[in-house]
């Protein structure tokens, strides 16, 4: 079980879009929510405040990426970065997690279910149930 209760908000950041997801800790079950299709930090809080104030989460969920061998990929950096962001901005937990593999899960899944979410919707989902079915894994932002 994860260490934090309630609405729980997952991101697949990207340097072009970021995918969104939504998890209730009673139902234990992620789902996609949106994808957010901005590139300029203000277009992008202005969606997330959106989504906060609706859902009123107690705590947010970033994916980090890691190239298949372990290594740090470059969006890494970018994904802490986004997440120290959310934890100044919102005042509430972030944690990080890897998020190796999870677009091309999401884009399996896809194909598999036929499901109209996006990829990065669906990858938000992939890596926000991921924390809550594996929460040691994760690492709060720094």
């Amino acid at each position: 079980m994860t260490a934090h209760q309630g609405t729980l908000i997952g991101f697949d950041f990207g340097e072009r879009r970021i995918g969104v997801a939504v998890l209730e800790t009673a139902l234990g079950r992620a789902r996609a929510l949106t994808v957010i299709d901005a590139q300029a930090n203000e277009a992008r809080f202005a969606a997330i405040d959106r989504i906060d104030a609706e859902w009123k989460p107690a705590a947010y969920v970033v994916g980090q990426p890691k190239h298949a061998d372990g290594s740090v990929h470059e969006v890494a950096q970018l994904a802490a970065k986004f997440g120290r962001r959310l934890a100044a901005r919102y005042r509430k937990p972030v944690m990080l997690v890897d998020e190796t593999l999870s677009s091309a899960e999401a884009e399996s899944l896809i194909r598999e279910t036929r499901r109209a979410d996006g990829v990065d919707a669906v990858a938000a989902e992939i890596i926000l149930q991921s924390y809550f079915d594996h929460p040691a894994h994760a690492r709060p932002v720094a």
